[in-house]
């Protein structure tokens, strides 16, 4: 498989605009946030509509950021959600500049 370069294809105006978004999305709903060597791991406790509202986030971000890998992990009997998001080397730094607050 082709490695995809690790790029937003948002204009700057768009990407400002997502990068707030992302900010007040679920994921600063995320009871802990931990870097890994390729990304970043998100964990939430269960919560109304939280696999919907994951889901729209994963559904926009795989089309304007096409490197990235997307994993949702759920526990058994409704308890604690994991959102994986990782790629190849780099990722985890990309992540980092323009998720700022959101970690």
């Amino acid at each position: 498989m082709t490695q995809l370069p690790i790029a937003c294809s948002l204009d700057s105006r768009a990407l400002a605009v997502r990068h707030s978004d992302l900010r007040a999305s679920v994921l600063a709903e995320a009871t802990a946030t931990e870097r890994l060597p390729d990304g970043y791991r998100w964990r939430f406790a269960t919560g109304e509509n939280l696999g919907a509202r994951i889901g729209a986030v994963v559904d926009a971000e795989r089309l304007c950021c096409r490197f990235l890998r997307f994993q949702v992990q759920t526990a058994p009997d409704g308890a604690a959600v994991t959102l994986d998001v990782n790629g190849p080397e780099g990722t985890a730094e990309f992540l980092e500049s323009w998720l700022g607050s959101s970690r």
